[in-house]
């Protein structure tokens, strides 16, 4: 029993009723009721991760999210994060959260990562870090797909959130457990082609009015291209980088 983590769902829900989200699930079945498994999960928005555990609650089971350190350190949201034992991930020392991943996976925790590292701006699936499949294979636990569309919609990176009643679609696919093998490279070409093809499912049925600013270029959209969002991505981390450097050097 876990009562905080209840409690914070048990408000997310309200939450969510009151914003009038229309949630699809499907392929919850292959969440297992006991064992850890790496959940990899596509990242279009900042609250995708609020909807990426509901496939778990069809078992009563939690998933600890790796998140950024900067949520940890915030006064509000710190304390809830370490509550819900949610892993920070400190990108200076990356060491450190890796190994309390695989700890919690070896323990039979659910454990949420996004293997993109950052929210795709184009909302299509971007080149995939090898953490997630380096855990399965240290911990010897299966990699579950869960992808998510229709969460950009709520709040995005570049634009305003909405979190009023917006009566959104949320649609939310779990794929079939990957079982770990190696090289960890290979895992990932396997995990990340297995995603692009469960996200393009996911999509179909689903309407997208040509030219909005949440539908991929791909589908009629005003989104950047895969190849666009990845050179804006690069321009913002020179951004920092240049920003870091001036503030180490005083100028």
């Amino acid at each position: 029993m876990e009562p905080v983590y209840r409690t914070v769902i048990g408000i997310a829900r309200t939450v969510f009723a009151l914003e009038g989200l229309k949630f699809t699930v499907k392929g919850d079945q292959h969440i297992p009721s006991t064992g850890g498994a790496v959940i990899a999960i596509n990242h279009t928005g900042y609250m995708d991760f609020t909807y990426a555990g509901l496939p778990a609650r069809r078992v009563k089971r939690y998933v600890r999210f790796m998140a950024k350190k900067e949520v940890f350190d915030n006064r509000i949201s710190g304390p809830i994060m370490r509550a819900l034992k949610h892993i920070p991930v400190d990108r200076a020392a990356g060491a450190d959260s890796y190994k309390a991943a695989v700890d919690f996976l070896r323990r039979g925790e659910l454990v949420g990562v996004y293997p993109e590292a950052t929210i795709s701006r184009s909302f299509e699936i971007k080149e995939f870090k090898s953490g997630a499949a380096r855990m399965a294979i240290e911990a010897n636990v299966p990699i579950i797909p869960v992808v998510i569309w229709g969460a950009q919609r709520v709040w995005t990176k570049g634009f305003p959130k909405r979190l009023g009643r917006t009566n959104t679609p949320i649609s939310i696919a779990v794929g079939e457990p990957i079982q770990p093998f190696e090289p960890a490279s290979e895992l990932t070409a396997k995990l990340h082609a297995t995603m692009t093809t469960m996200l393009a499912d996911l999509q179909q049925g689903y309407d997208h009015p040509a030219g909005e600013y949440w539908v991929p270029a791909r589908l009629g959209g005003s989104a950047p291209t895969l190849d666009e969002a990845n050179k804006m991505d690069a321009a913002d981390a020179e951004a920092k980088a240049q920003s870091r450097r001036a503030r180490e050097t005083g100028s």
